[in-house]
Order: structure tokens, then C-alpha cells, then sequence
């Protein structure tokens, strides 16, 4: 490979580095939050605390697991792709799995404030490092 190809497939990184660098504080700050204040997100949104705040602890504890796999995705994105793509299908599944329960009226709709910061606004940038994992490897 010619030094213009290399210097073009690093600058493409570049972006994709900062990307799941974000990702990852943004997913630890979150889960951190969640581990230490359960009940907050709830109260703030107007919605009835768990009973069982252990389980969105839980789910705290996920998110900032997926937040180490960012950091270390975002040394060689490309390399670690499959990091990339399993961040990417549970910023789909989560939100997929919102609508199924609104719809039949288990969740109110201020449940959606989360999803907005944990899952839409990723959904491009991580879909972009996964199509050029894609064309890299083709």
C-alpha cells in the first residue's frame, strides 16, 4: 500500500477514534450515574422508581462495560469492529424493545429521553465505522 492510500485510510480513522473514545466516557459517565443513582433518571422524567433498583444498577453496570470495549475498539475501529457491531445492534434492539413495550402501554413515553443519548444519536457514527470495517475487508 502507497503512503496516499495509508495517509487516507488513517485520516478516515481519525473521526472513528474520536467517535467510540466519546462513546466510551459517555457510556461510563451513564452507567456510573445509574450504578450510583438508581432512581434518579426516573425522578427526573416523572416516573415511578423501581422497586427493584438493583436491576437497572444492572443495566448501569452493562453500559459502562460497553464503555471499556469502546476504548479499546478505538485504537484500530477497523480491527475491532465486532466491538463496534455489538454496541451497534443493542443501540438498535434497546430502542426496538422500547416501542414493543410502549405500544402496549408498559413504558411511558418519557422512557424515550434515554434512549435519545444511549442509542440515536450513535446510530449513524457506529454504522459508518462498521460500512468502512466492511469496505476495508472487501
Amino acid at each position: 500500500m502507497n503512503l496516499f492510500i495509508q495517509y487516507l485510510v488513517a485520516s478516515k480513522k481519525h473521526p472513528m477514534k474520536i467517535t467510540l473514545k466519546l462513546a466510551a466516557l459517555y457510556n461510563l459517565c451513564w452507567g456510573a450515574w445509574v450504578v450510583l443513582s438508581p432512581n434518579q433518571f426516573f425522578n427526573l422524567v416523572g416516573m415511578e422508581p423501581l422497586n427493584h433498583p438493583m436491576v437497572w444498577q444492572g443495566m448501569g453496570m452493562v453500559i459502562g462495560v460497553y464503555g471499556i470495549g469502546y476504548w479499546l475498539a478505538s485504537y484500530d475501529p477497523i480491527r475491532h469492529w465486532p466491538i463496534v457491531f455489538v454496541g451497534f445492534l443493542g443501540k438498535v434492539f434497546g430502542p426496538l424493545g422500547f416501542f414493543i413495550y410502549y405500544f402496549q402501554d408498559k413504558v411511558p413515553f418519557a422512557f424515550i429521553y434515554t434512549l435519545i443519548t444511549n442509542d440515536f444519536i450513535w446510530w449513524v457514527p457506529f454504522f459508518y465505522i462498521l460500512k468502512m470495517a466492511y469496505k476495508e475487508s472487501h
